[in-house]
């Protein structure tokens, strides 16, 4: 199995098991005298069931991205880390930029003027090279995804 069809199946498992959850829920209890609509025992089982399936895929999805080299340098868990903070720093850079580059209406010459603290331009440049670095780093991921076999 390549890797991305355990990632899909890891995704599908996760679905299913918050939809068990909220089905199990909904069936917890009853009116006197009257059935639930679906076993909760049968889910139970069911959700056992499909935890035990994502461990087994998460555990070898994991094992995968740890022995999996890039370019012989790097593993795929290393580019997954990577990536997670690249995403974190493009996410803190844009909602700052966003700030700085709000626009304050003045009404007159007598209000306070306001303005930035950052070069803006500089800053979008910044934020434009780390979203393109960001997005080749997800395409070498996402090809090592569909190249890879499961171990």
């Amino acid at each position: 199995m390549k890797l991305a069809n355990a990632l899909s199946q890891r995704s599908e498992l996760q679905t299913r098991i918050r939809q068990l959850e909220v089905r199990l829920n909904n069936n917890a209890q009853v009116q006197e005298g009257e059935q639930p609509a679906e076993d909760p025992v049968e889910l139970l089982k069911e959700l056992e069931e499909d935890y035990a399936r994502l461990e087994e895929l998460i555990s070898a999805i994991n094992f995968t991205n740890n022995y999996t080299k890039v370019d012989n340098k790097f593993t795929l868990a290393d580019l997954l880390a990577r990536r997670d903070c690249m995403r974190g720093r493009l996410s803190a850079l844009r909602n700052f930029l966003s700030n700085a580059s709000a626009l304050v209406r003045r009404h007159s010459a007598s209000e306070i003027k306001v303005k930035s603290t950052v070069n803006v331009r500089q800053l979008q440049k910044q934020v434009d090279g780390l979203s393109k670095d960001l997005r080749e780093l997800e395409e070498t991921i996402q090809e090592k995804n569909w190249t890879t076999e499961l171990m």
